[in-house]
């Protein structure tokens, strides 16, 4: 009888001591994606919107991650009217991110790191463009918050539009290959 005790106590430990993986959707309404791309002569900035998206924890430990986002919703935020229509359109066209074609984009996680103190290092796969190219980012994950910021080089999803990387003599037309970005995330 002691041992059926002793049994029976053990599995009741181990069995509340494995974790399964939660699921947690994003709020979408909420959550948000800021962007700035710089020039010579200056830079513009906007936002974004996801169409979804979901972190999957174990216990409190970030395990997964992966989320769409709108692209159709692309739009600066430092310019009104006219001048903003028309930045809008550019960027929407095919020089930029081609939304009529490609309406998402997608992040998914592929390895996370813990670093302590709700930081996590992620390696990601981006698809932008229906081309796909790896990121590495820092993200900070508090009760059912997790912000992050990081760079994106454009050049490496096919858009190379006015890069100096790819084109001699644009002067003071250069933009920047990379653009950052700063998500803020609610779940």
């Amino acid at each position: 009888m002691k041992n059926f005790k002793s049994i029976a106590l053990a599995l009741f430990v181990a069995a509340s001591t494995i974790v399964t993986a939660q699921n947690k959707k994003i709020d979408v309404a909420k959550s948000k994606i800021e962007w700035v791309g710089k020039k010579v002569t200056g830079q513009h900035n906007g936002t974004v919107n996801f169409k979804g998206g979901t972190l999957v924890f174990k216990g409190k430990k970030l395990t997964g991650g992966s989320f769409v986002v709108d692209m159709t919703s692309l739009t600066a935020t430092d310019l009104q009217g006219e001048y903003q229509g028309k930045l809008n359109g550019h960027l929407k066209a095919d020089d930029f991110f081609g939304t009529d074609k490609f309406p998402t984009s997608k992040l998914v996680f592929k390895k996370i790191v813990d670093k302590g103190n709700g930081v996590f290092g992620v390696s990601a796969d981006l698809t932008i463009k229906d081309v796909t190219a790896p990121v590495q980012f820092e993200i900070t994950v508090k009760d059912n918050t997790a912000t992050t910021s990081f760079k994106i080089d454009r050049t490496k999803y096919g858009i190379k539009y006015k890069s100096g990387s790819f084109f001699d003599n644009l002067g003071d037309a250069t933009i920047s290959d990379e653009f950052d970005v700063t998500v803020s995330l609610q779940f």
